[in-house]
């Protein structure tokens, strides 16, 4: 019998289901989504949330959007009656270049929670055409090329409004595309994103590369274009001002169209800075409100109560600074204002360290947010007690009372009901469904923690989950994987912090340990999966290690049967959703207290993996959760790391020296089968860092990592425990839903009502 939404998708292709194509029926569902969509969306109540940032990783939304809707079983019920897979219906869909990690990837729970709990809020960023980039590996190294996303049936829906934005000598018109952002069984709210009719795609050649100065032409073409140059640098500070300065724009118009006369600005609009890339909306605000009659004294009140601050990390290069020169030359428009900022800190505080300006005419961006921003918010509670005794002290002593935590969270049916269906029957028939809407609900699996059955469905359905990951890497990339072997992975944005290097070294001892007759009781499967920044050349020489180790323990007959190591090409949302599912352990290994939250550990816990990390970022609260008997925990506490660079006496050339296990493993990276097949200046470059630098004491943990990772494939053996431990994860992950993160934002910082 066919069903309305068949007969809908038939008039749009003029054809029947059966005959048509993949691609048709997709473009059909596209348009058919955004038709439901639109229909849930509701007027603004008077006060609404915009949420500015430079990133959002939404994922392919298709599926995402046919659950959120409530259609996705009756659509893929359909789509099975007529001979049709929706899994390669999916497969049709570009996944959109508008994110790279964490920070984006949880702007886009963000947005999917906002709009289910029905709260009035938009997200505002850029349209990028290439996104970051398409990694590809060619002789053990990563290529960047571009990543077009952009079709002619798109997500995308183009506006009519346009926002004239000036930069020095350059005026370029923004033009507002809106992606409808769809909540579960509830509202449909808009990501704003901005783009100029002028951007042309033409212009890049040799991989990435193309004219930075050519503002008109390369505006919103990269996300993070490479900023190893000056070009680069002013590059992104025109990108992030046509950001704001587009969305100032956009928020002022909508508040005064509801009735605000500005100077009641914080009746109509919270306004939440997603790290520091979106700082410049503070002075442009400022700005355009006494170009609309506020005096300056006026217009910086009303701004001070409109921001709001999430700080993502302690890193430097991620708490912005910009010489003033620099902003001199892009947004001559902001220097006046941004002195008159400073200039109001200075008469108020003596502390140098706490100024906007620098003695160095450095404009610190996060000062900007802090000074001038009502609330400042970590996203872990480690995190955010880091932020308040040590990073960020000498301002939570001038403002205790803008300082609050709020733990990051994922958007659950994402990444349970979408991408690991086997587990959610099994939740459906334990615990009904309630957890769908409240994932706090997931509690109640632990009354089946004894239950034989219920242990043995989790194990079978990883095993399921386990064959799917090892015949897409062999369709993908060629390798063979067996499902019999420990998946241990580690997926993330690759960065020293986060040490994928630690993992890389274990690996290479393991490998020297087979190679004496030392097997390991399981074999093991290690499979990575990230990109490295362009300029970032010690990331890309840890990738160059990863696939030399993929090509030579592979390849050799006496180890591969014990170890083999992966790294997945392009790594993004869509393997992530392969990847997750099927992951025995879980990597959260960065050095303690420089990951702020971690939303990876969260998935994986959701998916019954078991995390071996630090107690850094959240792990520390997923440890609370779970109990130490669900989670390998392991390496200095993040009170001793701080220590150590306080004192600067972490030596890794004595931990070289006087760590046999440890040299071994790093005199690998040079030693001569590595140099047949590798980069020779990659690999030289790699071990002359770790041994000179380490900059995050990669050798500090690495006795303690080892023997924690020796314990938990030990305990993999015993596979009735190991479902005890799945069980308890997949329970405990319901507090890291980002419906509870987004409440907590909602009830301390935005207080928005429900629509």
């Amino acid at each position: 019998m066919r069903t309305g939404i068949q007969e809908e998708l038939e008039l749009y292709m003029s054809k029947s289901v059966a005959q048509a194509s993949n691609r048709e029926i997709y473009e059909a569902l596209l348009l058919f989504v955004q038709k439901l969509a639109a229909g849930k969306e509701r007027a603004a109540g008077k006060k609404k949330l915009y949420y500015i940032s430079a990133e959002f990783l939404i994922g392919k939304l298709l599926s995402n959007n046919m659950i959120n809707l409530g259609i996705y079983d009756e659509v893929k019920e359909m789509l099975f009656q007529n001979g049709k897979d929706i899994c390669q219906i999916e497969e049709v869909e570009p996944e959109p270049s508008l994110g790279n990690g964490g920070l984006g990837r949880l702007a886009a729970c963000f947005l999917d929670s906002i709009a289910t709990l029905g709260l009035p809020g938009d997200g505002i960023g850029l349209n990028y055409h290439l996104g970051l980039f398409k990694q590809e590996f060619k002789d053990h190294l990563q290529k960047e090329l571009p990543n077009p996303w952009i079709e002619k049936q798109s997500w995308l829906t183009k506006t009519d409004v346009v926002y004239p934005v000036s930069f020095r000598g350059l005026k370029v018109n923004a033009r507002m595309y809106d992606i409808a952002v769809t909540g579960y069984h509830d509202q449909t709210n808009k990501l704003h994103l901005f783009d100029i009719d002028s951007v042309d795609e033409g212009i890049v050649e040799d991989g990435i590369h193309f004219d930075k100065e050519d503002i008109a032409k390369n505006l919103t073409l990269f996300l993070y274009p490479d900023d190893s140059d000056e070009k680069g640098r002013l590059l992104r500070i025109y990108q992030q001002y046509f950001m704001v300065s587009s969305a100032a724009q956009m928020i002022l118009d909508e508040c005064v169209q509801k009735g605000s006369t500005l100077y009641d600005l914080p009746d109509y609009a919270v306004i939440q800075i997603n790290d520091t890339h979106p700082t410049m909306v503070i002075p442009e605000l400022i700005r355009l409100l006494v170009e609309r009659g506020l005096d300056i004294d006026e217009a910086i009140d009303v701004v001070s109560r409109t921001c709001a601050y999430t700080n993502h990390t302690i890193l430097a290069e991620a708490l912005e600074k910009w010489p003033i020169g620099y902003l001199k030359k892009v947004v001559p428009q902001l220097v006046p204002i941004i002195e008159i900022l400073d200039d109001k800190v200075r008469r108020r505080f003596s502390d140098e360290s706490t100024a906007i300006i620098d003695r160095n005419d450095t404009v610190h961006m996060a000062h900007i947010d802090i000074h001038y921003g009502f609330s400042v918010n970590g996203v872990a509670a480690l995190h955010t007690d880091i932020l308040k005794q040590s990073e960020l002290n000498h301002f939570y002593k001038i403002y205790p009372d803008k300082f609050n935590n709020k733990t990051n969270g994922i958007t659950f049916r994402r990444w349970l009901l979408h991408c690991n269906p086997r587990l959610t029957a099994l939740l459906d028939e334990t615990i009904k469904d309630e957890y769908k809407e409240d994932a706090s609900k997931l509690v109640k699996l632990l009354e089946y923690k004894d239950d034989e059955t219920v242990l043995k469905r989790l194990l079978e359905i990883k095993k399921e989950n386990k064959k799917d990951l090892a015949a897409y890497l062999k369709e993908t990339q060629a390798i063979e994987i067996d499902a019999d072997t420990i998946f241990d992975i580690q997926v993330k944005r690759l960065h020293e912090y986060k040490r994928q290097q630690l993992n890389a070294l274990y690996i290479i001892d393991k490998y020297l340990e087979i190679k004496e007759g030392i097997l390991p009781k399981t074999p093991i499967t290690a499979i990575f999966g990230a990109k490295a920044a362009p300029a970032y050349v010690i990331a890309k020489d840890i990738i160059h290690l990863i696939l030399c180790l993929q090509e030579i323990i592979n390849n050799d007959p006496e180890v591969s049967p014990y170890l083999k190591v992966v790294m997945v090409e392009n790594y993004n949302v869509t393997k992530a959703e392969k990847l997750i599912p099927a992951c025995d352990i879980s990597e959260q290994i960065s050095l303690a207290s420089k990951e702020a939250s971690g939303t990876g550990n969260m998935k994986f816990m959701l998916n019954g993996a078991v995390t071996l990390g630090t107690e850094d970022g959240a792990n520390v609260e997923i440890h609370e959760l779970v109990g130490d008997d669900n989670i390998f925990v392991f390496g200095a506490s993040s009170d001793e790391v701080i220590e150590h660079y306080k004192k600067a006496d972490y030596s890794a050339k004595d931990y070289y020296k006087k760590n046999p296990k440890i040299k071994a493993a790093v005199d690998f990276i040079t030693e001569k089968q590595m140099m047949k097949i590798g980069c020779k200046e990659s690999l030289e470059r790699l071990q002359k860092e770790l041994i000179g630098k380490d900059w995050f004491m990669t050798f500090l943990d690495f006795d303690a990592y080892k023997k924690a990772k020796d314990k938990a494939l030990a305990a993999y053996t015993d596979q009735k425990e190991w479902a005890k431990k799945m069980l308890v994860n997949i329970a405990e992950a319901g507090y890291f839903s980002s419906d509870r993160t987004i409440e907590q934002y909602n009830r301390d910082i935005w207080k928005l009502t429900r629509s």
